[in-house]
């Protein structure tokens, strides 16, 4: 079996007959099952529960462990341990625990959305039992129990219904439609329908809405709906986040280019140097110690939380902190329709009556619109017709528009809420007492009411306009009464249907005063008003958002639980797809994974989806080479959402399920939020790579320094007393200079035109042309400065018949500090990967100025104040002021270097363009 075909596994109960139904349970249902039978079944079958294994606690951490880059930390610190190096060690155990720590925290996700899986299991239900009604633990319900539904029970099982009485559940919880659906027991003849077709099941974890009903359970447990997609989550692989993979690749072959330096320092120091095996060694951890960029994980989870935060200021709030910069590398994102990329708030667009068509405009639930006829603006009011259609749609109804916190909203039924707005929009005010009504129900489709009047009663019906059309023999025609013509008005409701509106008919009736009930036989001789056709119109930040993905390079496509052609005329007004054809469900269940790989890239619009088809769609694409952003609100969309590289969860409307399984929660419920967390994760990216960019040429410079002074060893003394730094300088430069001053880059601006780049290549490694020519570049600077530092201000000191120890010690601080004044401006030109120094505002970023000043006041008292007060762990000795004019002036020789070869290389491209990467 394949992976894709796992919700797809269970038997066709919809497609049977109640009669088969119930004779493969053998169960006579007004007796129920005996007490004898329910306890063989629960042996043979097991208990109605969802269980799942936990990964302890202590495991979980543990496995924050497993990263290349942290094997070698934790190498180097056991060997500095055990060199007695007891703070270098310390340092490096510090950041390692810290980084397991974070990880740890962000761990668990798919186990939390099993556990809020298992809550949605019942408690206790009403069962037929030895020809009793029983309340039993839920647990104990077993495959052919009799189950009584009322108003407000929640499903505790998958129910064949043999028996409805008004019966509408709210599956929400299961597939996120808001909408309740009317239940039947009539079985359904198409094959593979998805569980929101299925309107003789009732799906274990959904709500009674209204009426009651009675079912024959046919799955429990892992056998249920919900079971099947727990146990697809769980053995669903959530996808590795892009950077991850990056970092990994990038981590390996940072590790091997430092063993092998490692291992030339060793034979170097021993052979050519003439140390001693243990020096060498010695010598040989501090190259590596220089070269490996111990602050980097911490950088790293302190840029995406910072991302998670700007983030959640746009209404995305994130769960896993990878997520950030993976949706910024997306490829494809899948939304849902309803909600996301529409209002959710059903709108009156179109009134058919008196034989003429009016457009509405206004969306949404605010009050506010015009009318047209033939693109001429008309006053309702005086419009008899339409006044009367918009007046029974407002009053044979039991929806309410309020306005809170200067929002409107409706209190009932959508659809309901539709027709109130649009009488409210023509200021239709008049208020008719309600004698009696007829409630909507799904077997009469229609509601009716009767309201008391001046010199007649009224009743008014809405409801099927086939339903209302059987019930009328005039219809109303510029005031006037005339005989109907259901040919006109059909075709009518089918060119609205056409167009993706819901349509709904209107008719009235006089009756005399004292009529103060109604019955359905008092709905005869009706006279037809009108029709008004409503859609969830799309949201007009989505249309905005839709047209930048399209710049971004990034494609959008609609996966929706409703019609074929209302999702076309959606995504039509959206501009998603090139209105090429629908993929439906049944389409999807036909097609075997290879097919769907080879129209996956063509297709942009998919409606009437099951569960499977969103995780079939989004691995196919993944396939493909995307990187997937889906987003879900039911608990069907579990799966797809852990599946995909980026699971999107409505905040809203979404399920706990799909919001514990999501790696970010839209707070809004807004596709307008997710294009602007697009934004948000490119711009982190961006950050990441001026941080990895800056915070290399340091190990590099370092590592250039450590072995050019051991190879140096033959011909200069200098080098054969002491290396230029210390392992302690070495390691503070590593984890504070570095990391401080790294920092503030990640709070840079955003800079213009994020969304009118291409997404980057998913295969494209971080150190691409650009680092290496920027890191060699700056790791030569820096060597080269502090090597000439430590030189011409140490060589004296072995230069007489004793070492001048203090003297040394001088050098090695003024060649400690070089490498951070060098560090301090490289920082000015790593603002920006697109602008050069000169043209950006140096205070722009005040974060980068305090962190300068910051570290250059720091530095200062290393050196002139800790060594007086006998605390000098860096091994520090002052050196003449006079020293820091060199320093200074080798630090921003190093800026103009840097500002030359990218003004050099920004020309060779002018000529050859494509060379490489440049700055403006």
């Amino acid at each position: 079996m394949t992976e894709s075909s796992k919700l797809q596994d269970s038997s066709n109960w919809y497609q049977l007959p109640v009669n088969k139904v119930i004779d493969s349970f053998s169960v006579d249902t007004s007796l129920g099952l005996s007490s004898s039978e329910a306890k063989t079944r629960l042996e043979k079958y097991g208990y109605n529960e969802l269980k799942f294994k936990k990964q302890s606690a202590i495991v979980r951490f543990f496995l924050q462990f497993r990263s290349s880059l942290v094997y070698v930390l934790l190498l180097a610190a056991i060997v500095t341990a055990s060199l007695e190096m007891w703070i270098d060690s310390a340092v490096i155990f510090i950041v390692v625990i810290a980084n397991a720590i974070i990880g740890f925290i962000q761990e668990g996700k798919a186990e939390a959305s099993m556990e809020v899986l298992s809550k949605m299991m019942v408690l206790e239900c009403t069962v037929r039992r030895d020809d009793e009604h029983k309340d039993i633990p839920a647990r104990e319900l077993v495959p052919g129990d009799i189950v009584l539904l009322e108003e407000g029970d929640r499903v505790p099982a998958d129910l064949r219904l043999f028996y409805v009485r008004d019966l509408s559940i709210d599956e929400a919880p299961l597939t996120g439609e808001s909408v309740p659906v009317d239940k039947t027991t009539e079985p359904l003849m198409n094959p593979d329908l998805p569980p929101g077709d299925q309107r003789c099941i009732a799906f274990s974890g959904t709500f009674v809405s209204r009426g009651t009903g009675h079912g024959i359970v046919v799955a429990t447990a892992h056998q249920t709906e919900i079971g099947r997609i727990a146990e697809l989550m769980k053995e669903t692989k959530a996808e590795a986040a892009p950077l991850m993979k990056k970092m990994a690749q990038f981590t390996r072959v940072l590790i091997i280019a430092i063993l092998i330096l490692a291992a030339i320092n060793l034979v170097l120091g021993a052979t050519l140097g003439g140390y001693d095996l243990v020096y060498s060694f010695l010598a040989s951890v501090s190259l590596a110690v220089a070269a490996i960029p111990e602050g980097l994980p911490a950088i790293l989870t302190i840029a995406l939380a910072a991302g998670a935060r700007a983030m959640a200021k746009r209404n995305a709030l994130i769960r896993r902190l990878p997520a950030v910069e993976t949706l910024g590398s997306a490829t494809v994102i899948c939304s849902d329709k309803t909600g996301t990329l529409t209002k959710s708030e059903m709108t009156v667009v179109r009134i058919y009556c008196g034989k003429k068509t009016y457009n509405v405009t206004g969306s949404g639930y605010d009050p506010t619109g015009e009318f047209f006829l033939n693109k001429e603006k008309v006053i309702p009011l005086s419009e008899i017709d339409l006044a009367e259609t918009l007046s029974a749609g407002l009053l044979c109804n039991s929806a309410f528009l309020r306005q809170t916190n200067g929002k409107y909203e409706i209190s009932g039924d959508p659809t309901e809420g539709a027709l109130v707005v649009s009488g409210t929009k023509a200021g239709i005010t008049e208020a008719m007492l309600r004698l009696d009504q007829i409630p909507f129900g799904s077997e009469h489709r229609y509601m009716a009411t009767l309201h008391m009047h001046t010199d007649a009663n009224i009743i008014y019906v809405k409801g099927s306009p086939e339903r209302v059309l059987s019930m009328c023999k005039m219809q109303l025609v510029n005031g006037n009464v005339e005989p109907v013509e259901p040919r006109l008005i059909s075709n009518m409701v089918e060119e609205m249907a056409g167009d993706a509106l819901r349509v709904l008919g209107l008719a009235y009736k006089r009756v005399a005063t004292d009529r103060t009930s109604l019955t359905s036989a008092d709905l005869e001789d009706m006279v037809f008003i009108g029709l008004q056709g409503m859609i969830d119109p799309p949201r007009e930040e989505a249309i905005d958002a839709v047209r930048k993905c399209k710049r971004a390079g990034i494609r959008v496509i609609m996966i929706t639980g409703d019609h074929a052609k209302t999702a076309q005329a959606i995504a039509t007004q959206l501009g998603i797809g090139d209105g090429s054809a629908v993929l439906t469900g049944e389409d999807l269940s036909r097609m075997s994974d290879d097919e769907l790989y080879r129209v996956v890239e063509q297709v942009s619009v998919y409606a009437r989806v099951a569960p499977v088809d969103k995780f079939r769609v989004t691995t196919q694409l993944q396939k493909r080479g995307h990187i997937v952003a889906m987003t879900g609100d039911g608990v069907n969309d579990a799966p797809a959402l852990k599946a995909a590289d980026i699971g999107v969860a409505m905040g809203f409307k979404g399920t706990d399920v799909s919001r514990e399984a999501a790696d970010m929660v839209l707070v809004d419920d807004n596709f307008a939020s997710i294009v602007a967390a697009v934004e948000e994760g490119r711009h982190v990216f961006e950050n990441i790579r001026k941080v990895i960019l800056y915070t290399l040429p340091t190990n590099g410079g370092q590592a250039i320094l450590v072995i050019g002074a051991i190879m140096m060893i033959p011909f200069i003394p200098l080098f054969a007393e002491r290396l230029p730094l210390e392992p302690i300088q070495i390691l503070w430069i590593n984890l504070y200079d570095a990391v401080a001053l790294a920092l503030p880059l990640l709070w840079e601006a955003r800079e213009e035109g994020l969304l009118d780049r291409a997404p980057r290549n998913p295969k494209e490694p971080i150190a691409n042309r650009l680092f290496f020519r920027k890191v060699i570049l700056v790791s030569l600077i820096m060597a080269g400065a502090a090597f000439a530092v430590y030189y011409g201000f140490g060589n004296i000191a072995v230069s007489g018949a004793e070492i001048d120890e203090t003297r040394l010690t001088q050098a090695q601080t003024a060649a400690f500090l070089t490498v951070m004044m060098v560090h301090i401006f490289y920082l000015l030109t790593s603002r920006s990967l697109t602008k050069s120094t000169f043209k950006m505002n140096p205070f722009s970023n005040k974060l980068v100025t305090v962190g300068i000043s910051v570290s250059i006041i720091l530095h200062l008292l290393l050196v002139y104040a800790l060594p007086r007060v006998g605390f000098n762990p860096f091994r520090i000795e002052p050196f003449p002021a006079q020293w820091w004019g060199i320093i200074v002036a080798l630090g921003f020789t190093g800026l103009l270097l840097v500002e030359l070869e990218e003004f050099a290389v920004g020309k060779l491209i002018r000529l050859f363009p494509g060379i490489t990467e440049k700055k403006e």
